[in-house]
């Protein structure tokens, strides 16, 4: 296998918190070192933006559509650093729960990494290394690479 390049395509999953964010930076950086293709995906979880309308005493479509914007935002970013780098990238927002969209995107894109950050949006119920990325982790048809806070 010399010379040939370790990965093609990598899945960079993103919440739009500051850590997926971080991983995203770090992702496109590696994605220009070793010269493969990016994805990005955002998925808007429907379960949680029910929870959330209650809270926000807003209909759930509200808190939705308020996520996808956010999604919107997050691969924008993504988008921009991909260019300025030379990277290849595409962004996609899926609908769903989060660990099993990102585990079947990766499936069904033919994806050979998934770099995702170590802890999302889960504040207090994130566990070590955070519910999504755990699951992830467990799940995953290829090699994960798990970016720590910085």
């Amino acid at each position: 296998m010399k010379g040939e390049r370790p990965f093609t395509k990598a899945l960079i999953p993103v919440d739009a918190s500051r850590w997926s964010m971080q991983a995203a930076e770090y992702g496109i950086r590696l994605a220009k070192a070793l010269g493969f293709t990016v994805l990005g995906l955002y998925v808007v979880d429907p379960d949680n933006a029910k929870l959330l309308s209650s809270f926000f005493k807003k209909e759930a479509r509200e808190v939705e559509e308020s996520f996808r914007r956010e999604g919107e935002n997050a691969l924008g970013y993504m988008e921009e650093l991909a260019r300025r780098e030379g990277v290849e990238f595409r962004g996609t927002i899926a609908q769903g729960v989060p660990h099993r969209v990102i585990v079947e995107f990766a499936r069904s894109h033919g994806v050979d990494l998934i770099i995702i950050g170590k802890v999302g949006h889960r504040g207090p119920r994130r566990i070590l290394i955070g519910p999504v990325t755990e699951r992830v982790i467990e799940n995953a048809p290829c090699p994960i690479l798990v970016v720590p806070q910085s």
